[in-house]
């Protein structure tokens, strides 16, 4: 993947803390006028092909910059944009690319995924936190699940949690701490009995299907 190609580059380092300054974020994309929405959208794709760097605050930083709906759209552009890069360099170089970027815990803990074809699994390792969905993207590449099919189902996936840190976003931005804390609060409450199962969950989903060979 790209992130070893330029790990000792003064860019990944400027790129780290874009990801992790959030008032840096926000100078960055604002200084962009016009094409802020176009850098958000390519900010976004690479929080999921550049593993390592991390994305959470960018979904409440475009809601901040953008507002809910706006923020909601160019976060699920960007996302999916990288998603679907993931998934293509998956299947385009298969396993003996992606398996040494991975150690050897994610791998064994999501190798399953090279068995998955089922629409319901997909969906719900993109709805429920605690799943990495940059390296799921990737490694679904290598499952026999078709593009489209992937393509749909990871982006419908991705939406709650993506609507909600906007939302969230967007009303820390106006100083509404009332509604961002009560969004939180329902969401905590509603995640961590998901999140504590989710290993269960997945095993209820999973139906191993064929494997395909290799690249």
């Amino acid at each position: 993947m790209v992130w070893l190609a330029v790990t000792e580059a003064p860019f990944l380092d400027w790129l780290i803390r874009l990801y992790r300054d959030k008032k840096f974020l926000k100078e960055t994309v604002r200084s962009w006028g016009f094409m802020a929405p176009l850098v958000f959208i390519v900010i976004q794709a690479l929080q999921v092909v550049i593993s390592p760097i991390p994305g959470e605050i960018t979904g409440p930083v475009g809601g901040a910059l953008f507002g809910t709906w706006l923020g909601l759209l160019y976060s699920t552009i960007g996302l999916t944009a990288g998603t679907l890069f993931a998934f293509w360099i998956g299947r385009r170089w298969g396993e003996p690319l992606v398996r040494p970027f991975l150690s050897e815990h994610h791998w064994n803990r999501m190798s399953f995924v090279l068995e998955a074809e089922g629409v319901i699994l997909c969906f719900i390792l993109y709805l429920i936190p605690g799943f990495p969905k940059d390296i799921i993207s990737y490694l679904f590449g290598i499952s026999p699940m078709p593009f489209w099919v992937f393509a749909v189902v990871s982006t419908v996936g991705r939406l709650p949690g993506t609507l909600i840190s906007s939302y969230f976003g967007a009303h820390v931005a106006e100083q509404q701490y009332i509604y961002a804390i009560a969004l939180m609060a329902i969401v905590v409450a509603l995640c961590l009995p998901i999140y504590y199962y989710r290993e269960r969950i997945v095993r209820r989903f999973h139906k191993p299907g064929p494997r395909k060979d290799a690249a």
